[in-house]
């Protein structure tokens, strides 16, 4: 099963970044072969729109899991869409989010902002 994580950089010791819409790559996990690929975020640059193609993005990966500190309601309805679940990272790092999800430590996200609309997200 494939997961995403946004994340600050191409590695497995980067962080998972606090912005879904903007964040630079997606990691893709797979949890079956513990094979990672990181994926270019062609939304971080947006003007507008970022969270939703981001969400976009997440879909075409076909991962199952989205793993991510927060998302907005427009983003987080494509992923839902999708049939993709998501759930809340526990703190900045990427191997421990992966592993509290398969341990069943992380809590479903469920608390969606409004979006930050051409506010940069930070």
């Amino acid at each position: 099963m494939l997961i995403a994580v946004p994340v600050d950089d191409k590695s497995m010791k980067s962080k998972v970044c606090v912005s879904f819409g903007r964040a630079p790559y997606f990691l893709i996990y797979d949890t079956d072969s513990g094979s990672t690929d990181f994926i270019t975020n062609p939304a971080a640059m947006s003007q507008g729109g970022a969270g939703i193609k981001a969400a976009q993005t997440v879909v075409d990966s076909q991962a199952k899991v989205l793993l991510t500190p927060r998302c907005g309601e427009n983003a987080a309805q494509v992923v839902a869409a999708a049939g993709i679940k998501m759930f809340k990272t526990v703190n900045d790092s990427i191997q421990d989010n992966i592993d509290a999800y398969k341990g069943s430590g992380l809590s479903p996200l469920e608390d969606f902002h409004p979006g930050f609309h051409g506010q940069g997200g930070q």
